[in-house]
C-alpha cells in the first residue's frame, strides 16, 4: 500500500512539473481578430463566373484558393444585397435578400461553406446608417405619416436653418434635409439625398437591427463592419450642428451580437478625434472590438509623402489606449477617398502635391482618390516599405483588393469609383474577371497599370514580384503574435526619418524598423549587445550600436537567434 501512494504521488509531482513548463494560453489568444490578416473585396469587382459582366459568389469560391495561399483569415464583403446601386451599393432596399447579379442564396451558402473549408472567415458590411430611398420603409414612410415606418427616418414639417450644413460629401450633394413632396416635410441624410438616415432614437427600429444582424450571423457571418458609426447613433435635431450621441447604440449591438455568436465582431467606421475612441471602445471594452485607425491613416500618408515621421509616431501615441479586449485595424487603401481632413492645409497641400496634384486626383476637399501605387510613383522599394509597415503596426492589417498586385486606379471613372475596377487575373480578355464583351464597369487597360502588365497570374510566375513579396511578408506577420497581442512602444533611434518600434509578449521581444526616406540612415538600437535575427532575410544580425537603413529600407529583427 505504501508504494501505491509513493507512486501516486510521484505522478501527481510529475504532473504539476509537466503542467509548469506548459505554457499558459491568454484570453487574448482567444480573439481571433487580433492577430489575423483582413482582405476587402465587392464581390461585383472580383470574378465573374457565368459571363454577364458582373462578378458573382460563384467566382469568388472559384478564388478562394488564390486567397488562402495570400495568407487571408477573413474576407470583409463590401455590400452584396439588393440596391440601386446610385451609391455603388451601400444604398441598400433590401436587407435581407442577396443583389440577383452576385448570385442566389443558394450561392452565397456554397461560398460560405467553401470559405469555411479554407478556413476563411467571411465579415460584412452593414449599412444601418441609412437605406435607399426605394427600401420599402422609406415608400411606406413618405406615403403615409400615420405608419410606424415613418418614425424610422427623421422628419421636420419646416426647413431647417442648417439644412445646408454638415454634407459626408460636401460639393457633392447640396443639403442635409430635403424636401419630399409625397410626405410634405423634410427628411434627414447625411450623405446623398437618395439615401435617407435611419432613426435611431426608435425603438423599433433598434429592433429591426438587430434582426438584420441576427439573420446574417445565423447565415455563418464572423463580425460586421459597421458604416458610418458616428453618423447612425447621432439623433437628428433640426438646427442643432453638434446633434447628441447615442453611444448605448453600440453597447447594446455589440452584445446582440456576442450573444447571437460569441466570437463575431463589430468592426467600426469612425473617423473620430482620440479624445472620442473611448465612447466607441467603451471604457472596459464593452463597445466595438475593433475600429480604423483613421487618424493614424492620415499622419502616416503625410509621412510616406514627406519622409517625416514625427506626426506619426505621436498619432501612435494619442491612439495607444484601448481595452484589452479591443484592436485596431490598419489600412493603407480602402473603397473610399484617402481623408486627410485632420491634416492643416499646409500639411494636406504637402501631401496632394506628392500624390495627387491634379485636382481631378482629389475628393471632396479633403482627401485623394488613387490607388496606392500611383501615388508611391510605382516604386517597388517604397510600396514595399510601406506593405511592410501596415503588417507591423500594432492592430490587424486590412488589405484592399487588387492592392497585393499594385493595381492603378481609372481617374475617367466619377468620385470613388476611380478605385473600384475589376480585378485584374491575368492578360485574358478584359483581365479574365469576366468572359462578357463588356464588364459592368471598365477593367483598366493599357499603360503601366494596364491588365496587360498587371495581373495576379504574371506576379505569381515572376519570383521578386509584389504579390510573391506580400505572400511571403505574412508569413513573417504570422510569425510574430506580439504585434497582435504584446505591449510595444516606439524607440528612438536617432534617425527623424525611421520609425521604430519595439514589440514584447511572453518571451518574444521583435523590433521593426521603417525608413521613410530616400537617403540611407544610420540607426541606433538600444538592442545593442543583443544576438538580432533578421526575420525577413532569415539571417543573423551584427549586434552593433548603429545599424544602417538604405533608402525606404526596413527590418524586421527577433531579440535573440531567432529559435525562440
Amino acid at each position: 500500500m505504501k508504494k501505491y501512494y509513493l507512486l501516486l504521488a510521484a505522478v501527481f509531482i510529475t504532473l504539476l512539473q509537466l503542467q509548469a513548463q506548459s505554457p499558459v494560453t491568454s484570453p487574448q489568444e482567444d480573439r481571433w481578430y487580433k492577430n489575423s490578416i483582413i482582405y476587402n473585396l465587392d464581390v461585383h469587382t472580383f470574378k465573374d463566373s457565368d459571363g454577364d459582366g458582373y462578378g458573382d459568389f460563384q467566382g469568388l469560391i472559384q478564388q478562394l484558393d488564390y486567397l488562402q495561399g495570400l495568407g487571408v483569415d477573413a474576407i470583409w464583403l463590401a455590400p452584396f444585397q439588393p440596391s440601386p446601386k446610385k451609391d455603388d451599393g451601400y444604398d441598400i432596399s433590401d436587407y435581407y435578400s442577396i443583389d440577383s447579379t452576385c448570385g442566389t442564396p443558394g450561392d452565397f451558402t456554397a461560398f460560405m461553406y467553401q470559405a469555411k473549408l479554407h478556413g476563411i472567415r467571411v465579415m460584412m458590411d452593414m449599412v444601418l446608417n441609412h437605406t435607399s430611398d426605394q427600401h420599402p420603409w422609406f415608400k411606406r414612410a413618405r406615403q403615409d405619416t400615420s405608419s410606424p415606418y415613418h418614425h424610422f427616418y427623421a422628419w421636420t414639417d419646416k426647413r431647417p436653418s442648417n439644412y445646408n450644413k454638415g454634407m459626408a460629401f460636401p460639393g457633392w450633394q447640396p443639403e442635409v434635409w430635403s424636401y419630399d413632396s409625397t410626405a410634405k416635410a423634410w427628411y434627414y441624410h447625411r450623405f446623398y439625398e437618395f439615401e435617407p438616415d435611419i432613426n435611431f432614437t426608435n425603438p423599433l427600429v433598434r429592433a429591426e437591427g438587430n434582426r438584420v444582424l441576427a439573420y446574417w450571423l445565423q447565415q455563418g457571418i464572423a463580425g460586421f463592419r459597421l458604416d458610418a458609426v458616428p453618423f447612425m447613433i447621432e439623433v437628428a435635431q433640426p438646427g442643432n450642428d453638434k446633434p447628441p450621441q447615442q453611444y448605448e447604440i453600440i453597447y447594446d449591438m455589440q452584445r446582440f451580437v456576442q450573444w447571437r455568436s460569441g466570437d463575431a465582431i463589430v468592426l467600426g467606421e469612425a473617423n473620430v478625434m482620440p479624445d472620442a475612441n473611448e465612447h466607441y471602445f467603451g471604457s472596459n471594452g464593452e463597445g466595438l472590438q475593433m475600429m480604423f485607425n483613421f487618424y493614424v491613416n492620415q499622419y502616416l500618408f503625410y509621412a510616406l509623402a514627406t519622409g517625416k515621421t514625427a506626426l506619426l509616431a505621436k498619432a501612435l501615441e494619442e491612439t495607444r489606449k484601448v481595452p484589452e479586449v479591443a484592436q485596431w485595424a490598419y489600412f493603407l487603401r480602402n473603397h473610399d477617398e484617402i481623408d486627410l481632413g485632420r491634416l492643416t492645409e499646409q500639411q494636406r497641400n504637402e501631401v496632394y502635391q506628392a500624390m495627387g496634384p491634379d485636382k481631378n486626383m482629389q475628393l471632396f476637399d479633403r482627401g485623394l482618390r488613387r490607388r496606392l501605387a500611383p501615388m508611391l510613383n510605382n516604386d517597388p522599394k517604397r510600396i514595399e516599405m510601406a506593405y511592410s509597415l501596415l503588417l507591423a503596426l500594432p492592430g490587424t492589417p486590412v488589405i484592399r483588393y487588387g492592392e497585393e498586385i499594385g493595381m492603378g486606379d481609372d481617374l475617367q471613372l466619377r468620385e470613388r469609383l476611380a478605385i473600384r475596377t475589376p480585378m485584374q487575373w491575368s492578360a485574358a480578355p478584359n483581365a479574365g474577371f469576366t468572359t462578357a464583351a463588356q464588364p459592368f464597369r471598365p477593367v483598366i487597360s493599357g499603360g503601366d497599370y494596364g491588365y496587360e502588365k498587371v495581373n495576379v497570374i504574371r506576379q505569381q510566375r515572376t519570383p521578386g514580384s509584389l504579390l510573391n513579396w506580400l505572400e511571403k511578408m505574412i508569413r513573417v506577420r504570422k510569425q510574430c503574435p506580439e504585434i497582435g497581442l504584446g505591449k510595444w512602444q516606439l524607440l528612438n533611434t536617432g534617425a527623424p526619418g525611421v520609425l521604430a518600434m519595439q514589440y514584447r509578449y511572453k518571451n518574444k521581444t521583435l523590433i521593426v524598423l521603417h525608413n521613410f526616406s530616400a537617403a540611407a540612415q544610420q540607426v541606433h538600437l538600444p538592442a545593442a549587445g543583443n544576438q538580432l535575427y533578421d526575420l525577413v532575410n532569415g539571417t543573423s544580425v551584427q549586434a552593433a550600436p548603429n545599424l544602417s537603413l538604405n533608402g525606404y529600407d526596413y527590418k524586421w529583427l527577433r531579440v535573440g537567434n531567432g529559435n525562440e
